[in-house]
């Protein structure tokens, strides 16, 4: 059975979200929209807003966008809370708009990181903006985090600025840049934001809310955790810290292997080379006994040692002037703050930035307590209006024509039922922003929300389109031992292989979800979100649920790769994983006779890729009949571990070393730069593209696999050229442009599910849709071989 989150050690160390007494202004009780303007606040008889959010997307009140989560949270502890969308940044003046915040300012790009929003992988500027009515870009500046907070202290220099989202929480400390080809210094020295709160950060804001309505100054705020600030020489409230280098944690060299708290006293024993039977005598058993995680030991007195108290020992990473210069150092950083990221057992971070006069420290506290059910149901049983703001109507006073915004209408009819994931995925930024400690609502909750949709959300036809969250399949799941989840320092619970004290036991979900299509007016539950196919595969009878139930024809799912080089970097499962869950599909489907397809998802271009192994990847997918359409090419998020293997050529999955390379202790890593590579790459997954023939054939030849150029079945691609225009041509958006030009909506929905985005993003890729039957003889492609949805054109 599953250990309940509410009696974890995480539920006994968290001051609960409902436990502090309302604001004063509770007395004006709740806004059927927040308010974007003054006339709004008239309307609700206010005189000033306590707390004024500023955001990159368009307001859509709803609880998968997390300006309204943030907004309706301070509101229920009775703060006057205003929003300003997506402001001109040109100037101060749009910033002023609801007059000057009592307590403090509110700043995010949005639900997706602004680089991420407004360029491809391939660093050319977006055409689209799925988050701004009417799908228009343009609407947010480049790194929208750092201009709003600078245009905010133009506006009322004297008022606090609180920066966070996902922009916030993947900068908040020294950063490669894909977009500059850099490392960048953080955020919160370049946005000069008194606070900056990471991760869902609702525990945060409510305690720094209320501690600034208390007249706390917010310099003097520096013990809450999922926090990052600057902090400068003589700092009073550093005294009492005890400061630890990183190296000595995880040094870039030689280090000790550390414990498996999974392994039994026999099994550490032998991994040491000794023994723990009796015949070893009493004082090799003694030995053993004693056998404990690295502690780090400081002289004390006369010879003696004293262990560091974890809560008050900061751990200091490498300057932002050394992770800059050295990437070994940057490596290691970029360990060190993962290896530091469970609430349970992390210690604070601090990073120097700047020298001489300039010095200054960003201090990065242990990242939050995650939230229990019951606080989960709070937060998303608050009274949204689950729609975008009256502002963004139409003439017609609607939001499906011409102002539509497609990330509202993509999530409109989902349901989100938990956060967090523990995959770990190295190109993920998910767990880096949500943590690995999943978050689940109660079924009852989610139930209700279901109701909700069904009676009062306009255009609703009886087909929730989602169930789901960063994964479709974690819902309640975790560590079976609630000491063994708080002292954890494992990077993934499913990496190399099923953690043995995760639970996986998928009936609560297969609960909901027969509980939910049985509801009067419900027609069919889908699950679009990502699957984890290697925890699904642990409970046929969820495999057999989710395929007989809740896929409309197709099921789309992201193995990532079929070679075990990129797959290891990638922290993946093996291709047979795949095949035994694919194996299982068919069978399901068989059963319920369905006619119904698995279509996998790659990435092209992972550090770690050889060519060789996009090669074979390619003849995979030809011998199994895929052809894809879009793809999806690696995208160096901040903060992400594999970005860091593409900055530094190093794998800090396996320790960061100097003495890289055939005979060292450290590992390279292969990365794929260039334009030349990264098209090669691309090309070997649209093998069948006769525009890639040419680029194909010439690096077959220099691997010496000609024997693949050829006109028979088994050859990857012919020997005869037709006419083509150089260009691509997307059958699926209208925005797609040919050759090389244009901003293709797949890679913004590629982008936001692997940083994140609209806060129901997925990291393994499972997407449930409906379709007809395909074309007899029509060879299945990854997105355009199934024929278009009945009454959906363009597609």
């Amino acid at each position: 059975m599953n250990a309940p989150i509410d009696v974890s050690f995480f539920a006994r160390n968290a001051k609960p979200l409902t436990s502090y007494r309302p604001y004063w202004a509770k007395r004006f009780g709740t806004a059927p929209f927040l308010p974007m303007s003054r006339a709004e606040m008239e309307q609700l008889g206010w005189d000033s807003c306590d707390i004024v959010l500023v955001t990159g997307d368009a307001y859509v009140d709803h609880p998968s966008f997390g300006m309204a989560v943030i907004g309706r949270v301070l509101e229920a502890q009775g703060f006057r809370v205003g929003i300003i969308a997506q402001p001109d940044w040109q100037s101060a003046e749009p910033f002023k708009a609801l007059g000057k915040p009592n307590l403090f300012w509110g700043v995010t790009a949005g639900n997706m990181d602004s680089m991420i929003n407004r360029y491809t992988a391939d660093r050319k500027i977006r055409s689209d903006d799925a988050y701004t009515p009417g799908d228009v870009g343009g609407k947010r500046p480049d790194r929208a985090a750092i201009v709003y907070s600078q245009r905010c202290r133009e506006a009322y220099k004297d008022v606090p600025i609180v920066l966070g989202g996902i922009e916030g929480s993947l900068r908040r400390i020294a950063h490669y840049d894909y977009w500059s080809d850099k490392v960048r210094r953080s955020i919160v020295v370049d946005a000069k934001c008194d606070l900056l709160l990471y991760g869902n950060a609702e525990r945060a804001l409510v305690e720094v809310a209320h501690r600034l309505a208390r007249k706390e100054p917010v310099e003097s705020i520096t013990d809450v955790r999922g926090t990052a600030f600057i902090r400068r020489a003589g700092d009073p409230t550093a005294e009492g810290w005890i400061e630890l280098d990183s190296t000595e944690v995880d040094t870039p060299g030689h280090i000790e292997d550390h414990i498996n708290p999974y392994q039994t006293t026999s099994e550490q024993a032998q991994a040491q080379g000794q023994s723990c039977s009796k015949e070893e005598g009493a004082a090799a058993s003694a030995q053993v006994v004693q056998v404990k995680p690295i502690t780090i030991h400081r002289p004390q007195g006369a010879g003696g040692v004293a262990k560091l108290p974890r809560d008050r020992t900061v751990i200091r990473l490498p300057s932002y002037e050394q992770v800059k210069s050295d990437a070994v150092l940057y490596a290691h950083a970029n360990r060190v703050l993962h290896v530091e990221a469970n609430p349970g057992n992390a210690r604070a971070l601090v990073q120097a930035h700047g020298e001489g006069a300039t010095a200054r420290d960003v201090w990065i506290n242990p990242p939050p307590i995650p939230l229990t059910t019951a606080e989960m149901d709070y937060v998303f049983d608050l009274p949204y209006a689950r729609g975008p703001h009256p502002a963004y109507a139409d003439e017609h006073g609607r939001h499906d024509g011409a102002t539509k915004i497609p990330a509202w209408e993509m999530i409109r009819f989902s349901v989100n039922i938990m956060r967090g994931c523990f995959g770990g995925c190295t190109f993920c930024s998910i767990t880096e922003h949500e943590g690995r400690i999943i978050q689940s609502r109660s079924e009852d909750s989610i139930i209700k929300e279901v109701e909700d949709i069904r009676d009062k959300v306009d255009g609703f036809t009886g087909v929730i389109s989602d169930l789901g969250g960063p994964t479709a399949n974690m819902y309640r799941l975790g560590c079976r031992s609630p000491a063994i989840e708080a002292a954890c320092r494992k990077p993934s619970c499913v990496y190399p292989g099923i953690c043995q004290n995760l639970t996986t036991n998928h009936d609560p979900l297969i609960r909901i979800y027969r509980r939910a299509r049985a509801l009067k007016g419900i027609k069919k539950i889908l699950i679009g979100s990502g699957l984890r196919y290697d925890l699904a595969v642990q409970s046929p009878e969820y495999v057999k649920e989710l395929v007989q139930h809740h896929v409309g024809g197709y099921l789309k799912i992201a193995p990532e790769h079929t070679e075990s080089g990129p797959l290891s970097k990638m922290m993946k499962p093996g291709i047979g994983t795949y095949d035994r869950f694919k194996t299982m599909f068919e069978k399901y489907s068989e059963e319920a006779g369905k006619k119904q397809f698995l279509i996998p998802y790659f990435i092209a271009a992972h550090p770690g890729t050889r060519d060789e192994d996009m090669m074979n990847l390619a003849v995979w997918l030809k011998k199994n009949g895929f052809r894809a359409d879009q793809v999806q090419t690696f995208y160096p998020s901040p903060m992400a571990t594999a970005t860091a293997m593409y900055h530094s050529g190093l794998n800090p999955l396996k320790g960061v070393h100097r003495d890289n390379g055939p005979g060292g202790r450290g590992e390279t890593v292969d990365i794929v730069r260039g334009e030349k590579r990264r098209r090669l790459h691309k090309a070997f997954l649209r093998y069948h593209d006769p525009n890639n023939w040419p680029l194909l054939r010439e690096a077959l030849k220099a691997m010496g696999r000609a024997d693949l150029i050829g006109n028979g079945k088994h050859h990857l691609i012919p020997t005869f050229q037709p006419v083509t225009d150089g260009g691509y041509q997307s059958a699926r958006r209208k925005n797609s442009t040919p050759g090389a030009g244009g901003a293709k909506a797949s890679e913004r929905a590629a982008a936001v599910v692997k940083t994140g985005g609209a806060g129901k993003g997925g990291t393994s890729g499972a997407k449930a849709g409906g379709s007809k039957a395909p074309v007899k003889g029509r060879i299945l492609t990854q997105h355009t071989g199934l024929p278009p949805r009945a009454g959906v054109k363009g597609r």
